[in-house]
């Protein structure tokens, strides 16, 4: 089969959301004297890792709107009565902190410049558009991608089917003809190849979860193994690279 296209995860894929979300958070609650009540960043960032998951849930499911989710997040992790305005001031001092320790993974833009005269690009993630499009913008990505499509507006996310193929259908290519690049070696790995798209995990040690039952996609540890990957496309049935 022949890769026309590379469809690409966001966060811990191209974005090191990690590290980011470590580093803003620390800045953030040091400037806002919080540390001390959580004892370390990493309690910190697991409980609003927690909350984040909740009421994004909340979000997907139609129950709140995108601003809403934020404040209550915020409400949530501080355990006040905010008003809305105290609310979206205490997360904006939190995003200037975190935005102001976004990068790229150095392999990403190495890999999309070797790949930029073969293939298409676009990009589909389980968030919304208001922050994916904000986030390439910034890190200078935007541009690279012919389309940007993300599960707030969809209606459906990942690992869903519908999700893969909402983003083959953005690019007129039917799914074996799409590769899909993300970090989650279920969401991502599984979902993908489920779909019926050449699969690849990048594993980058950030995901919490390892793979279920029988390996199906394609492992790799840099974006930079991406062409040769592509160029033989084994797919199914050919040895697997996972574990």
């Amino acid at each position: 089969m022949t890769i026309r296209a590379v469809v690409w995860d966001v966060d811990d894929t191209l974005f090191d959301y990690t590290n980011a979300d470590r580093e803003g958070m620390r800045a953030h609650l040091l400037t806002e004297g919080l540390l001390a009540a959580y004892g370390s960043v990493e309690r910190a960032l697991l409980r609003w890792r927690e909350i984040t998951d909740v009421q994004w849930a909340r979000f997907s499911a139609g129950e709140v709107d995108f601003v809403t989710q934020r404040r209550d997040r915020t409400r949530v992790f501080l355990g006040r009565d905010l008003t809305d305005g105290e609310a979206d001031a205490w997360f904006t001092r939190y995003l200037a902190h975190y935005e102001a320790a976004w990068s790229l993974f150095p392999d990403v833009l190495p890999a999309l410049d070797a790949l930029a005269a073969g293939y298409r690009h676009a990009v589909l993630s389980n968030s919304s558009l208001t922050v994916q499009e904000h986030k390439l913008r910034t890190l200078g990505l935007l541009d690279r991608f012919e389309s940007v499509l993300c599960a707030a507006e969809l209606g459906v996310s990942k690992p869903e089917p519908g999700a893969f193929h909402a983003a083959c259908e953005a690019l007129g290519l039917p799914p074996h003809e799409v590769a899909y690049v993300g970090d989650h070696p279920e969401i991502d790995g599984r979902g993908a190849a489920e779909a019926g798209l050449l699969s690849v995990w990048i594993d980058r040690g950030t995901a919490l979860v390892r793979p279920a039952g029988q390996p199906v996609a394609h492992r790799i540890s840099t974006l930079a193994e991406l062409p040769a990957l592509f160029r033989a496309d084994t797919r199914f049935g050919a040895p697997s690279t996972f574990g």
